[in-house]
């Protein structure tokens, strides 16, 4: 569940069979005071996301009963809360992945834990403050491309009347291409509209974003996110 009201106090899960990992991420995130909710399993985390109001998930990838990917994939279908992903896998391989499946972003154990506090609150900026969340009230009217309508507001997108669920980085993207219809934009600018950091040269989250959007738009036959080669991408404005 989102939370649908202000509050003072941001509601973090954290959800990993280590309780020591669990222990470390209450003490540091605790100190900047957030309110923390544990998980030690998947099939516990997922019943927590479904029943609590819950502002953030952390999740470890390699947890008994339900793994984090398909956490996140049943997350995924129902809201658009942020979600770190937390594992040893570290391959481009495995964060592709979960970046595929949603999430909006990833960290490697071993790992400092004021990193993963500076993340933690980078992803609540992005979404609740400056993104998508639900939270937020009055981020202006809908924008509207040939047969798409984006609402700021719900971070809803349609296609005629199919809703569409996004995460906060789709939202941005999407945001980005549909109040510029036909203009292209660089790999580069679309990062730094999408995930609000510097661009890394070899960061591929771009590509796998694109290629997610476009799985989530092109059911009726029709191309709306078109590769430019060489230059980025553009929307079509029919």
């Amino acid at each position: 569940m989102l939370r649908s009201e202000k509050k003072m106090a941001y509601r973090i899960l954290v959800a990993d069979d280590e309780a020591e990992i669990r222990e470390v991420l209450r003490l540091y995130l605790e100190k900047e005071g957030y309110e923390i909710v544990e998980a030690a399993d998947g099939t516990e985390a997922l019943r927590l996301l479904k029943e609590e109001t819950i502002d953030l998930a952390i999740l470890d990838i390699m947890m008994p009963g339900l793994d984090g990917y398909r956490v996140l994939r049943n997350v995924r279908e129902e809201n658009n809360l942020p979600v770190i992903m937390l594992s040893a896998k570290g391959s481009d391989s495995d964060k592709i992945l979960g970046l595929d499946l949603g999430a909006d972003d990833y960290i490697t154990k071993p790992f400092v834990p004021l990193e993963a506090v500076a993340r933690v609150k980078s992803n609540l900026r992005r979404f609740y403050a400056l993104g998508a969340g639900e939270s937020r009230g009055g981020q202006g009217v809908a924008l509207q491309v040939g047969n798409l309508r984006l609402e700021p507001d719900s971070c809803l997108l349609y296609r005629n009347e199919e809703r569409i669920e996004l995460t906060s980085v789709e939202f941005r993207i999407m945001k980005l291409f549909m109040e510029n219809p036909g203009r292209v934009f660089t790999k580069q600018q679309i990062f730094e509209a999408g995930w609000e950091e510097t661009y890394m040269v070899s960061d591929n989250n771009v590509m796998v974003c694109i290629s997610k959007l476009r799985a989530k738009l092109e059911k009726d036959g029709r191309e709306y996110i078109r590769t430019i080669r060489g230059l980025g991408y553009r929307m079509e404005k029919e």
